[in-house]
């Protein structure tokens, strides 16, 4: 197979509708996910136009972050655990991070204690 010089190449894509640009400028990438941030550092973009989208190309040095997800309960599943249940704020609130926000685990673990 015949190696191809960088502008035959560029040439061929340009034919072919496909258009490719450098980002410049960027000093990392940030993947956000559920349990975990990728971070790309020192990242190479290239941006290859075809058919009225883009396409990014990200290459660089990988890092991963873990992320630590708290739990918010809204303060009228509090109140409504308090109040059904009869027991203070503080110990419904307890009660709803021990069973991670859910409503009638909570008023069944609080009721079974009495």
């Amino acid at each position: 197979m015949k190696r191809m010089s960088p502008r035959e190449i560029r040439r061929l894509m340009q034919r072919m509708g496909m258009e490719l640009e450098e980002m410049q400028g960027v000093e990392k990438v940030v993947f956000v996910m559920s349990n975990k941030n990728l971070i790309i550092q020192n990242p190479q973009i290239m941006i290859m136009k075809m058919g009225g989208q883009k396409v990014y190309q990200i290459t660089g040095e990988e890092m991963e972050e873990k992320v630590e997800t708290k739990l918010e309960i809204p303060e009228e599943d509090v109140q409504l655990v308090a109040a059904q249940t009869g027991v203070s704020i503080e110990e419904a609130r307890k009660a709803l991070e021990i069973t991670k926000g859910d409503l009638a685990q909570a008023i069944i673990l609080l009721t079974s204690k009495n």
